[in-house]
């Protein structure tokens, strides 16, 4: 794992919740995003060389949406820059993690993505990032 590529928000409200993180930030956010396979839509800040990501349901059965209804809005998942997804994929496994996705799926701000089971993380869901090339 390289880095924090980003920290993921859950939001009820991704208009209201980006015009707040404009102002607390004191920058705009550079992105919006609808990932129709996670049922969300998405927007981007930059802070320095960090990133955080706002997350909003587009349907009840989205995951942001279970998340929001049992825990409120808040921190939702840590991602984590990697060189190679499929090889950190396979170290995980190998080291008794439990992985969310079988393979990579296509995520927001071009990237292949897989969830780590917070069970196995002291309950903090971590996201693998690769850039698509």
């Amino acid at each position: 794992m390289n880095k924090i590529e980003h920290i993921g928000i859950a939001v009820n409200d991704l208009k209201q919740a980006s015009a707040l993180y404009e102002k607390l930030l004191g920058t705009n956010c550079y992105k919006t995003e609808a990932v129709e396979s996670e049922n969300v839509e998405t927007a981007f800040f930059k802070v320095g060389a960090n990133k955080i990501e706002l997350l909003a349901a587009t349907a009840e059965e989205s995951a942001i949406a279970k998340f929001v209804a049992k825990k409120g809005e808040g921190v939702h998942h840590i991602a984590f820059d990697v060189d190679d997804i499929y090889a950190e994929m396979d170290r995980l496994r190998k080291d008794g993690f439990v992985l969310l996705n079988e393979q990579p799926k296509k995520g927001a701000d071009n990237k292949l993505i897989c969830f780590v089971h917070p069970k196995g993380t002291n309950g903090v869901l971590i996201e693998l990032c690769q850039e698509i090339r």
